[in-house]
């Protein structure tokens, strides 16, 4: 577990930003695998309210924090919660400002 104040700020931001890149991955993004996995989940549920699960993020959100959560308070914050937490934050982050740099009609 993070020693002081600063590594429990660090911690929470590095989980919600993570966090936001796994619910933004569920809901939105068209990588294959996941395309078919949330496919399967509307067909499987056959467009009841436990389809909408698949494609909003206000539902699967809590769910992806409690999933990251449990995995660094049951392995005591360990260094691949670290490594995976981080790099989705890095990547979303990365993401967001090319985004926001690529002129517009481009």
């Amino acid at each position: 577990m993070p020693d002081d104040p600063w590594g429990w700020i660090a911690a929470a931001l590095v989980g919600i930003v993570g966090t936001a890149r796994l619910t933004r991955l569920g809901t939105e993004d068209d990588w294959p695998p996941v395309l078919a996995l949330r496919g399967w989940w509307i067909e499987r549920f056959n467009r009841s309210h436990w389809s909408e699960l698949a494609t909003c993020p206000f539902c699967q959100a809590p769910w992806w924090a409690l999933l990251g959560m449990l995995w660094a308070l049951l392995t005591d914050f360990h260094i691949t919660w670290w490594l995976f937490y981080g790099w989705l934050s890095v990547a979303y982050v990365a993401a967001m400002i090319v985004a926001r740099d690529i002129p517009n009609g481009e």
